[in-house]
């Protein structure tokens, strides 16, 4: 496996982060154990999930799932760097209460304690706001944050799906704490979505956060959708974002073109479009979210797959990118 420091922080990070949505959902707790020992034997460090995964009436169940596994040995938490999120209603049994979602100091504070104990641990070692609330200042996040900080309960925040003027927002208003700010950001980023190259890329660089990217497979459109829906196989392939993009013409044509040249160079499409945000500046570490041991095995794979610049070249021409902002859409 391969590492790097997250951000401008001194963490060293796994090139590859597991994802565990699927924790629950679709893959029981003790597939979801035997995932994560294989992820760890490997040299997978850093674990990515979030309050609200294992969704509706199971949400929270994603984080007792690893709390467990994290129980079964004090050396699997000593190796890992362990990630969650807030934001999301954790109201139970269908209620939504007024301070159970958000980011206000009050749900920041609750939210982290029921981490913690679904976790089955003392701290988070990165903590991420799942998206932007517009409702709360930057002032009170910080002030909840620094609490925490200060606790011992969080060493690191990071940001999920904000834009770059929010990133700009969030750490000037950090450094006028004195506080260490934002070190990281999920964004949704691959091949056939490249629109974070505008500003969201940019903004992270500009203010050393690593960048996380989430679907780089893009729901599965870039792991050989057509292929596999001509075989007959893989659900997803026609279904969710992945089969709401094959019906669009143009998409599907460039698609196409993609698996057919990474055919062409007798490669996996799954494993070239994770080896190209690898690839790309400023990127920490793309979210895999394997169902089953076999999925994590592509993505182990494609850490140590080197892609050519002619290669390079072909995939932009087949995806080009939208540019730099603001270039992108001005002269």
């Amino acid at each position: 496996m391969k590492y790097t420091q997250l951000g401008r922080t001194g963490l060293k990070v796994s090139r590859l982060v597991l994802g565990t949505m699927n924790f629950g959902p679709q893959t029981d707790e003790a597939g979801s154990h035997a995932i994560m020992d294989a992820a760890l034997e490997a040299g997978v460090n850093f674990v990515d999930t979030a309050n609200v995964y294992g969704w509706g009436e199971n949400k929270g169940r994603t984080e007792e799932i690893i709390g467990s596994w994290l129980a079964g040995s004090p050396e699997r938490r000593e190796k890992v760097v362990l990630a969650t999120k807030v934001y999301g209603n954790m109201g139970v049994d269908g209620e939504h209460w007024p301070n159970h979602d958000r980011l206000s100091a009050v749900n920041i504070r609750r939210a982290v304690e029921a981490s913690l104990r679904r976790l089955r641990t003392d701290h988070i070692d990165v903590y991420q706001f799942h998206h932007v609330d517009r409702r709360t200042p930057w002032e009170e996040i910080w002030q909840a944050v620094d609490v925490l900080v200060q606790q011992g309960k969080v060493l690191y925040a990071g940001s999920s799906n904000h834009a770059g003027w929010h990133i700009a927002q969030a750490n000037e208003t950090a450094a006028r704490r004195g506080s260490l700010g934002l070190v990281s950001e999920q964004c949704l980023y691959n091949l056939a979505e490249r629109r974070a190259e505008m500003e969201v890329i940019p903004a992270a660089q500009a203010y050393g956060l690593g960048v996380i990217p989430w679907s780089p497979l893009h729901g599965g459109l870039l792991g050989g959708a057509i292929r596999k829906e001509r075989a007959g196989g893989a659900a997803r392939s026609t279904s969710g974002r992945s089969g709401d993009a094959l019906r669009d013409t143009a998409l599907r044509e460039q698609v196409q073109a993609y698996e057919n040249l990474v055919e062409k160079h007798g490669l996996e499409p799954g494993e070239v479009a994770l080896a190209w945000l690898l690839s790309r500046p400023g990127v920490t570490g793309p979210i895999v979210g394997p169902r089953t041991r076999e999925q994590l095995e592509s993505g182990l794979r494609a850490v140590e797959l080197e892609l050519g610049e002619e290669l390079l070249a072909e995939l932009d021409g087949i995806f080009p990118g939208p540019g730099p902002s603001p270039e992108a859409f001005a002269w």
